[in-house]
């Protein structure tokens, strides 16, 4: 059974996964909060029309020593496959729409290179400023840990808090602890406007 992870807590990914641990995806989720129904003359007098879809863009940053050391560790919707093939992003989802997984980023966790000691997963809102768009237009977040040999989900964090003004989060991180493989359920929001402003607090 899956582990619940509240904020802050980590869990040893090599110990839950029976079979020994290789490859796992990484699966992140929300929807978007409904939203007071705006009268349509109003609307169309002030030119609000229709409400843009949230497009939440999932992220992996891989840090040496605990800094992102350069551009090409970042993997996101332009650049779906790490340099050293250990980390791949599965596409983007524009919407978020759907059960299950919007995002997953596939880590195998044998090919990445010993330089790197933490890969942190990272979600920021496409345009956020522009669109007037913030996490706390967002619900149902989660990042999920799974064993991509036998879809074995091994722990779930449930970001619950409420994130009003707030246009970027660091879900959590994959590190290495000695010959260990563990995550930390992390849940910080952030006003970074951008996943390169976002970035810069790892440099």
């Amino acid at each position: 059974m899956a582990i619940s992870l509240q904020k802050g807590q980590r869990v040893s990914l090599s110990k839950e996964s029976k079979e020994g641990l290789d490859r796992v995806i990484v699966g992140l989720g929300w929807d978007e909060a409904r939203q007071p129904q705006t009268k349509g003359f109003l609307a169309s007098l002030f030119g609000g029309g229709e409400p843009q879809a949230i497009d939440c863009d999932a992220s992996a940053l891989l840090l040496q020593d605990g800094k992102l050391r350069n551009w090409k560790d970042v993997v996101y919707f332009g650049a779906l496959r790490h340099g050293s093939g250990a980390v791949q992003h599965m596409g983007d989802n524009l919407t978020g729409a759907g059960e299950g997984d919007d995002e997953q980023i596939v880590i195998e966790l044998d090919k990445v290179p010993a330089q790197y000691d933490r890969i942190v997963v990272v979600v920021n809102i496409f345009r956020a400023e522009a669109r007037h768009q913030h996490f706390g237009m967002i619900e149902n977040a989660f990042i999920r840990i799974v064993d991509a040999r036998n879809n074995q989900e091994l722990c779930r964090f449930n970001l619950s808090e409420h994130y009003d003004g707030m246009t970027a989060m660091i879900f959590g991180e994959v590190y290495r602890h000695g010959n260990e493989w563990k995550f930390n359920a992390i849940g910080q929001a952030t006003t970074d406007p951008s996943l390169q402003a976002l970035s810069k607090r790892y440099q």
